[in-house]
C-alpha cells in the first residue's frame, strides 16, 4: 500500500464560477499540485534535481478523469488525499480524494509517467521505467 499524503487547499473567490461553486478545472489543478506535493513529502527531490541525478524532468499526465460528488465553494478549507494506487513498468496511477471535513467531494485518478528529455530530440520527452529508489520512497 502506498503512502497517503494530504495537501490542504483554501478555496478562493477566483476558484469559483458565477454560481459560486468551484469551477471544475480547478479540481484538476489541485490534483496536479497534490501530485508534486506527494513526491516532495515522500522525499523525492525537486524535478530540477532529479534531472541531474536521474535525467527525470517530471511526471506528465497521460490520462486523467474525475467524478464530482459534492460542490465546494469560496471559503471552504479542503484537503486532497493523494496516493499511488498502481505501479506498472512505465506508468503509475495516482488517486486524489478531495475532502471537506472528512466528506468526499470529488475523486480523481491520473496516469503518469516519469519522463526524461528524448535523447535524439531534447524538445520531446520520453517515458522511462519507474526508478526503483523513487518507488521505494513512495511505498
Amino acid at each position: 500500500m502506498s503512502k497517503v499524503v494530504v495537501y490542504p487547499v483554501n478555496v478562493e473567490f477566483g476558484d469559483c464560477d458565477p454560481a459560486g461553486i468551484v469551477f471544475f478545472p480547478n479540481f484538476f489543478r489541485w490534483y496536479d499540485a497534490s501530485s508534486r506535493n506527494f513526491f516532495r513529502t515522500c522525499g523525492v527531490p525537486a524535478w530540477r534535481d532529479t534531472e541531474k541525478s536521474h535525467g527525470i524532468i517530471g511526471t506528465p499526465v497521460v490520462d486523467i478523469g474525475s467524478r464530482f460528488i459534492q460542490p465546494a465553494t469560496y471559503g471552504d478549507k479542503v484537503e486532497v488525499h493523494t496516493s499511488v494506487v498502481e505501479w506498472n513498468a512505465k506508468t503509475f496511477v495516482m488517486l486524489h480524494q478531495l475532502k471537506r471535513d472528512g466528506v468526499l467531494l470529488s475523486e480523481g485518478r491520473d496516469t503518469r509517467v516519469f519522463a526524461i528529455r528524448h535523447p535524439e530530440d531534447p524538445a520531446r520527452i520520453k517515458a522511462i521505467p519507474i526508478p526503483e529508489d523513487i518507488r521505494e520512497l513512495c511505498s
